[in-house]
């Protein structure tokens, strides 16, 4: 079914930021051929499947088990694929303005290496399907490969391993469909950038047991910024092979080419006298200022039944990616007010990663007690090298009547920055729910994890490394269902993540490891068409790094100390009635170093908004002239 909607959106959040963002498109036409009107329900939805309308029912990426939200004991929102059509959202970040608490942080300077603010935490913990996919510098996938978008609140390491205690993402991929459609579709704005997509899904033999879903992506123009113009292209082809009654296999690819500038977008500076337009491109033009990012994405995953109670599941993915090229920066704030000092810097960045998953998950009952065992075992090896020279002759520019199209300064002879490590993880896990009573239930897991880093600086300095350190990573919740829509829980949990940074005096790092505690009530409303979850927590995370003091360069990196952040969350998805469909959030954040030795305690965290809000409210004919017209 086609339908076209007027929308606005409400977002808010108190904090400041320093980068551009692009003005999103323009609401996307599309044209179905052999349209298919698919019909969901609670009791037919599947974690991994389409969601009707604007609430899911069940979630995988906080168990990896298919269980309901309302009997999961952790904060988890899910963005379906629905909330990305209606709002034209082009890249993952537009979904998840509307996921609840969820701010935007840096995004490398439109590379679209965006992070994000979740519970007072900046992350990028992604994964697709769960499998990582933020390791090196890639593009995030776009909306259009996207059928679930989905945040979990809290430490999700007992799991997934090494990540921030925030929280995590999972996308989950378009999947294919038992009979054919094609969908086309075309966006575009009033500054001239231009998008045309394709979403095709059907059988490829007579019983259906080869099926495919292709999404291809051709993208580029400009920006509501000067002189700022980009090209983005993807291909993701999915085929899903149902081998027999008991096993089914599933290769997917992702195949994506991104050239962009790097545009940092405009910074307020202390000196500056006055303000400079937003349109203001202060960089350079054409390859003096054009970064490549290419990345690459092939999974394989399998489920076989072994008998009515017992699956064996699990998979392989492979990454590969590359950001290369020219790009200017800021180097200095202007002295003058207006005058800006920059640098001319060329990078070339490379990563490949490889991860093998192995889960098995089973059903049974022990006396009155119903149990669903999780338990698996991962290798990942991630590789990552760096090249990037700066320049160090004068190269300044007017902020407020930027001349572009000066001669370029010489680069460096000694890169700033060239090296390459390793990282290699070893880990185990398991996990219960366990029913103890037809009310109660209860989730504990627990994930040992060994990791080895081995970092090699090859500049004059030489400052080589190797780490190895072993995580344990567990977690507890209970939930309670007080009525049949009104369920408590509590939940506690640690998480880890491997320090990166290069100290002074050479070696590495401790991790940084992070403590949760949470507490919420989950209610179900409108025949459970609706749900509103409420939660507080605090959290806090020991031994972050920070920039070095010392260092003029910015290399290297000091263990600043502890962080803590606790506050509220308020989330809401539902469908009203037929025609109406709401999402959204609140979110209130304390977040603050409560120890470090050059920031003052009590210092709030930088970019984290204390109050942030917002809301999608939409409404779509449902007959009449108007059928398929949306309002929003």
């Amino acid at each position: 079914m086609r339908r076209t909607f007027v929308s606005l959106c409400v977002l808010h959040a108190v904090s400041p930021l320093a980068f551009a963002e692009p003005e999103p498109l323009g609401e996307p036409a599309q044209i179905e051929l052999q349209a298919l009107n698919i019909t969901s329900s609670a009791d037919s939805e599947r974690a991994d499947g389409p969601v009707d309308g604007y609430k899911a029912t069940r979630s995988a990426s906080a168990t990896r088990t298919d269980t309901a939200l309302h009997e999961t004991p952790q904060s988890v929102s899910v963005v379906p694929k629905d909330v990305l059509e209606d709002t034209g959202a082009t890249r993952l970040q537009d979904g998840l303005d509307y996921a609840g608490g969820v701010g935007r942080a840096n995004n490398f300077g439109g590379q679209g290496l965006t992070t994000f603010t979740v519970r007072g935490f900046t992350t990028g913990e992604f994964y697709r399907n769960g499998f990582p996919i933020n390791r090196g510098y890639p593009n995030a996938p776009d909306a259009n490969t996207v059928e679930r978008l989905e945040v979990i609140r809290g430490p999700a390491s007992s799991l997934y391993g090494r990540g921030d205690p925030g929280g995590t993402f999972n996308v989950v991929s378009k999947q294919p469909l038992p009979e054919s459609k094609v969908t086309l579709g075309s966006q575009f704005d009033d500054q001239g950038m231009h998008r045309a997509t394709l979403d095709a899904t059907g059988p490829l033999n007579q019983d259906g047991s080869l099926a495919y879903r292709l999404n291809l992506l051709g993208e580029g123009g400009e920006s509501f910024r000067d002189d700022v113009e980009s090209e983005r292209y993807d291909v993701a082809p999915v085929l899903s092979w149902q081998v027999n009654d008991s096993t089914k296999i599933v290769f997917e690819g992702d195949f994506m080419r991104n050239n962009h500038p790097l545009d940092r977008g405009l910074t307020r500076y202390a000196t500056q006298t006055g303000s400079a337009s937003r349109d203001t491109y202060i960089w350079e033009k054409g390859s003096d200022n054009l970064l490549h990012n290419d990345n690459n994405m092939a999974q394989v995953r399998f489920e076989h039944l072994l008998n009515d109670n017992w699956t064996l599941g699990g998979g392989f993915q492979y990454l590969d990616g590359s950001l290369k090229g020219n790009a200017v920066e800021a180097t200095s704030a202007p002295a003058d007010g207006r005058t800006l000092q920059r640098n001319f810097n060329y990078r070339k960045l490379e990563w490949t990663d490889r991860d093998w998953q192995l889960n098995l998950t089973g059903h049974f009952d022990t006396g009155a007690f119903s149990h669903t065992l999780l338990t698996g075992v991962e290798y990942e090896n991630y590789h990552y090298s760096s090249i990037i020279r700066r320049s160090t002759a004068p190269y300044t520019v007017d902020i407020y009547n930027p001349v572009l199209g000066q001669p370029r300064p010489e680069l460096a002879a000694v890169p700033t920055t060239w090296d390459s490590e390793k990282l290699e993880t070893w880990a185990y896990f398991i996990q219960d729910q366990v029913a103890l009573t037809e009310r109660l239930k209860a989730l504990a897991g627990v994930r040992f994890e060994r990791f080895e880093h081995d970092y090699d600086d090859k500049r004059p300095a030489n400052r080589d490394f190797s780490k190895g350190e072993n995580g344990v990573t567990p977690r507890f919740g209970l939930i309670y269902d007080l009525t049949d829509t009104v369920a408590v829980y509590a939940n506690t949990a640690r998480s880890f993540k491997p320090n990166t940074g290069t100290p002074s005096g050479g070696g590495g790092f401790d991790p940084e490891k992070g403590k949760s505690y949470e507490l919420g009530v989950k209610w179900e409303a409108l025949d459970r068409q609706l749900s509103i979850d409420a939660a507080i927590y605090h959290i806090v995370k020991e031994n972050v790094l920070a920039r070095d003091p010392n260092d003029s360069t910015g290399t290297y990196s000091i263990a600043a100390g502890e962080v803590r952040s606790r506050g509220l969350d308020i989330n809401i998805a539902g469908n009203l009635t037929p025609e109406w469909r709401v999402i959204g959030g609140y979110a209130y954040v304390d977040a603050e170093v409560t120890q470090d030795t050059t920031l003052p305690k009590g210092t709030r965290l930088a970019n984290i908004p204390r109050n942030s809000f917002s809301l999608l409210n939409t409404y779509e004919f449902q007959d009449g002239l108007a059928k398929g017209l949306g309002l929003g």
